[in-house]
This record gives structure tokens, C-alpha cells and sequence, in this order.
């Protein structure tokens, strides 16, 4: 029984800490993974109750529930990052027989096939235990793919915790629009979907302004900012409540240019962009000490895996000493126990 009770209250614990995370900094991979730490001790208990009162007569129908929750929940837990292999894999070869052959197109494909294979040769350790050079690459290649499948999939679910708002009014007093590549001077439908995200932020939020922050880059006729502000001004929105940045090149020169265009100490922003690109969007603000939310305007499935690949190894190259030194004590913790026994 004292196990019981003892379980109960590391889950709540793990419950706790899951919801502080998500009140008080959401924007880190803590959120993601105290998520699904969560949801595996809760899976874990709940098998845990049937095993122990599972066989009561006076209740199966109760018992049963909990065997069900518990599977249902440690499934969840286990398959995350099986799914998403398998949904690259699946749209990959979708994006192949809509967009045709090229590089980009077979990124999801590609990403899919190789943890694929990697998953699945892991079995076959033990033929190569003849060799201890082969071993040792073996190895390399095995834990640094099963490290970062784990990664990306904290990564996936931490970033789809931060589009989660249960408030419906947080009363913004700023919306930076983060910019993207204009054709000429014309607002792609990409951006066009950020705006029109942003403006109808705008319009639930009546003392907020926009910033619409993205400068002049290559084959653009003007900066993205103004070919924003254009395209907003053109639907409806007020001119007063539009502010132009159209100096920065990048997410980082977009946030820090438009938190320096506010006077106020502490205002209530919300950065808006793709869907894909706003975890690592918050985790740039996090790194300048801005305070925000982040709101994301929808895109293709499709077009959404391949960019989602593109945001993950940006991000590994933001924290790449970090996940650098967490792998390299992986594979001497895994050497050791190798050639150990």
C-alpha cells in the first residue's frame, strides 16, 4: 500500500512541476519533457493500481478503466517518437508526388529513412562485436540518432505546448509580425498568413500595436516590413496602430529592433509567425530577456515537416554545447558498459 500512496504523490509532483513550467517559462525543452515525463508516470501508476487492486470483484469494471488509461497513456508516451518518424516518412513521399525531385522536397523523406534504419539495425549490434573498430562507429551512429530522435520529439512537443493559449485575451500591448522573403513587393502567401495571424490578434486585443518587423533582402523591391504594412493597411487595419521595422535581417535582429521601438518597461507582447518557427522564435526572446507569447499562422502539412527539420537543427545550433556535452556522457556511459562485460 505504501507503494501506492508513495507513486500517487510523485505524480502529482510531476504534475506540479509540468504546470510551473508551463506558467512561469514555457519557452525551454523542460516543457516538453516534464510533459512527457508526466504522462509516463501517470501511465506507469495507473498499470500500477490494476496490477495491485486489478483483481477485485467488487469493482472490474473500474479496474479495467485503469488498465485501459494506464495502456493508453504509456502508449502515447512510448510512440511520440515512432509517429513522428512515420509521418515524415508518409508526407515525405506526399511532398515528393506534389512539389517532384528536388533537394528540399526530400528532406523529410530522407530524415524519416535514416532513423528508420537506424531503429532497426540496433538489433543487429551484436554481429559486429568481432570488430572493436566497428563497434565503436556503431555506436556513434546509434546513439547520436537515437539522442537526437529523442530531442526532436521533446523538441515537436514542446513547441506545440507554446501554440497553446487558454486565455483568449492576454491584452497585448505589442504584436511583432515577424517578416519573411517578399517577391518584388509582393506579399507571398506565407506572410500573408503571419499577418493576417497578427491582425486578427490586433482586433482582440484594442490597445495593442502592430510591429511588423523584416528589412530588404535580396530580389525585394522594398523592405518586408513596409510590403507588410502595405499588405495590412490594404486589409483594414488601422494606420495608427501599424509600426514599421525594416532594418533587421534575421528572427534575432526582428526582436531585438522591435522590443527597442517600445518605450515601455514591461509590456505584454505576443510574437506572431509560421507555426514551425515559433518555438525557436521564443527561445531567441528568451535569450534577450524578452517577455512574450507566441501565436502561430497555419501553412501546408507538408511544407510544415520539411521546415520543422530546418527549425530543429537551428536550434541544436543555438544549444549546441549543451546537447554536445549531454551526448558525449551518453557515449562514454555507453563505451563503458560495451566493453565493460
Amino acid at each position: 500500500m505504501l507503494w501506492i500512496w508513495l507513486g500517487m504523490i510523485f505524480c502529482l509532483l510531476c504534475v506540479v512541476a509540468f504546470g510551473l513550467i508551463m506558467h512561469y517559462e514555457r519557452r525551454t525543452l523542460w516543457s516538453g519533457f516534464t510533459f512527457l515525463f508526466m504522462l509516463g508516470c501517470l501511465g506507469g501508476y495507473a498499470l500500477m493500481v490494476f496490477f495491485r487492486f486489478g483483481n477485485l470483484k467488487n469493482n472490474p469494471n473500474l479496474a479495467w478503466a485503469v488498465l485501459l488509461i494506464g495502456l493508453i497513456v504509456c502508449a502515447i508516451f512510448l510512440a511520440i517518437p515512432f509517429v513522428v518518424l512515420v509521418t515524415y516518412f508518409i508526407q515525405g513521399i506526399r511532398v515528393i508526388r506534389k512539389e517532384g525531385f528536388h533537394f528540399s522536397n526530400l528532406l523529410s523523406l530522407f530524415f524519416a529513412v535514416a532513423f528508420l534504419l537506424c531503429v532497426f539495425v540496433w538489433p543487429m549490434k551484436g554481429v559486429v562485436h568481432g570488430n572493436n573498430i566497428i563497434l565503436v562507429i556503431f555506436i556513434l551512429i546509434e546513439v547520436t540518432a537515437f539522442y537526437l530522435l529523442f530531442v526532436m520529439s521533446i523538441y515537436v512537443v514542446s513547441g506545440v505546448l507554446n501554440l497553446i493559449h487558454v486565455r483568449k485575451n492576454h491584452n497585448f500591448d505589442y504584436i511583432i509580425v515577424l517578416g519573411a522573403a517578399v517577391f518584388g513587393d509582393r506579399v507571398p502567401p506565407l506572410l500573408a498568413g503571419r499577418i493576417e495571424k497578427g491582425l486578427e490578434l490586433m482586433r482582440k486585443n484594442p490597445n495593442a500595436k502592430v510591429i511588423m518587423s523584416g528589412g530588404q533582402g535580396p530580389g525585394e523591391n522594398l523592405p518586408e516590413g513596409e510590403a507588410m504594412a502595405k499588405y495590412a493597411l490594404e486589409h483594414g487595419a488601422p494606420e495608427e496602430r501599424i509600426i514599421i521595422e525594416n532594418e533587421s535581417t534575421d528572427t534575432m535582429e526582428n526582436l531585438r529592433n522591435s522590443r527597442a521601438m517600445m518605450p515601455e518597461a514591461a509590456p505584454k507582447i505576443a510574437v506572431v509567425t509560421t507555426s514551425y518557427h515559433v518555438f525557436r522564435a521564443l527561445i531567441l526572446a528568451r535569450q534577450q530577456k524578452i517577455k512574450c507569447v507566441g501565436y502561430g499562422a497555419k501553412t501546408k502539412w507538408y511544407f510544415t515537416l520539411n521546415a520543422l527539420i530546418r527549425e530543429f537543427v537551428g536550434y541544436l545550433s543555438l544549444k549546441r554545447k549543451l546537447h554536445g556535452i549531454i551526448l558525449a556522457i551518453l557515449l562514454v556511459i555507453t563505451f563503458i558498459i560495451e566493453f565493460w562485460r
